[in-house]
């Protein structure tokens, strides 16, 4: 499944007691549609995603950013500190497409590429080849 939004926070880095590491980030889906009176209806989904592939990815993942993500939904139910139940919708996110990026974002991928015949390939601010 792919949903595309914008992220409502930075994310954040989690170390399991496995040393795993996991990305946890958030982001907003909105969709609209006319009723059956005409009106604009507006509907907003959140989403709590999660992120195990590599936690490098978390320093391009800040508030505000739009990103396209693929994997698979789950719900989960809580009872609140009210007393009251509380739902909400989990992303188990498989690949993470950044949209619309910005300066830093780009280099920040640049510099990160590696493993190119044995060297590490940097983003430089000349255009020659050599």
């Amino acid at each position: 499944m792919n949903i595309i939004g914008r992220l409502t926070r930075n994310a954040e880095v989690h170390t399991l007691k496995d040393e795993r590491q996991v990305v946890n980030f958030s982001i907003a889906t909105n969709d609209n549609y006319r009723n059956k009176q005409g009106e604009r209806v507006e509907q907003t989904t959140y989403f709590d995603c999660a992120y195990w592939i590599s936690a490098k990815v978390a320093t391009l993942l800040t508030k505000g950013t739009l990103v396209e993500l693929t994997g698979r939904v789950s719900t989960r139910a809580w009872t609140g500190k009210d007393g009251e139940p509380k739902a909400g919708l989990n992303f188990h996110t498989s690949n993470i497409k950044l949209h619309g990026g910005s300066r830093r974002a780009e280099t920040v991928q640049a510099t990160e590429q590696t493993d190119i015949n044995g060297f590490t390939a940097q983003g430089t601010d000349d255009d020659l080849p050599f």
